[in-house]
């Protein structure tokens, strides 16, 4: 317990005194390799056993109920419930001790409150996801004025290793012709280096929300993360937003 524990991030935001989050690590779990040791994926291949007990471990740290989702790479967002493993991308809640919680392993997470510390909201935001309105979708849900909210960025997949096609930025760029600021030419013909953090900004500004914290972590190069480009058969970390109870 104490090994995951010291392991968790803390996300640098200035966030409220009734907000708390964290960004677990690989560290601090039971799981064998591949999986080792904190996996929270229950749907990538690793003991159902061991998922189990790192959940409980994160639940017990904290003493939160994760809401866990079944994330699809789409705009949905649900209300969190500990009880409902609910089909969507995003969750956010005004209810104490219930954790909006997003897996991920490249995408980018970004969690979300309000400056009164009375909403808070996850999101999981791979580049469809994005491209698709999942921010903006979450800022529908979480209600309140744009210069109220205060978002932080999790680790990613970052700009020096997130290769994509040329519709990725073309998917951008037809909803925000800034987008194409957040590409570079790739080494391989036909290829491009996206900035999933600058994306992820650029998109929010549009919306009004300036308050943007994190970035900068990336997945695929910090070791202390899982990461499916690194690792295609690897586990999920998860980041984790909630109100004290």
């Amino acid at each position: 317990m104490n090994g995951m524990a010291q392991a968790l991030l803390t996300p640098d935001w200035p966030a409220p005194a009734s907000v708390r989050a964290c960004v677990t690590t690989r560290e601090g779990g039971i799981s064998l390799p591949p999986f080792d040791t904190f996996n929270l994926g229950d749907h990538v291949g690793d003991d159902p056993l061991a998922v189990a007990e790192n959940r409980r471990r994160l639940s017990d740290t904290f003493a939160i109920q994760p809401a866990w989702l079944k994330q699809v790479h789409g705009v949905v967002v649900a209300d969190a419930d500990p009880a409902v493993v609910a089909e969507a991308d995003a969750s956010w809640t005004d209810q104490p001790g219930i954790a909006c919680t997003v897996m991920t392993a490249d995408c980018l997470p970004a969690l979300f409150c309000n400056r009164a510390g009375t909403r808070v909201a996850a999101a999981h935001a791979g580049w469809r996801g994005l491209a698709g309105g999942v921010l903006e979708a979450t800022l529908d849900q979480l209600g309140v004025a744009p210069e109220e909210v205060l978002v932080w960025l999790g680790p990613a997949i970052g700009p020096q290793a997130f290769e994509v096609g040329l519709e990725v930025r073309d998917a951008f760029t037809a909803q925000h012709p800034q987008a194409s600021d957040a590409f570079i030419p790739g080494e391989r013909p036909g290829k491009l280096m996206a900035d999933i953090y600058r994306l992820a900004r650029i998109r929010l500004a549009a919306r009004g929300v300036t308050a943007v914290y994190g970035g900068g972590l990336c997945t695929v190069s910090d070791p202390r993360f899982f990461s499916y480009r690194r690792t295609p058969q690897g586990g999920r970390f998860a980041s984790l937003v909630w109100l004290q109870p």
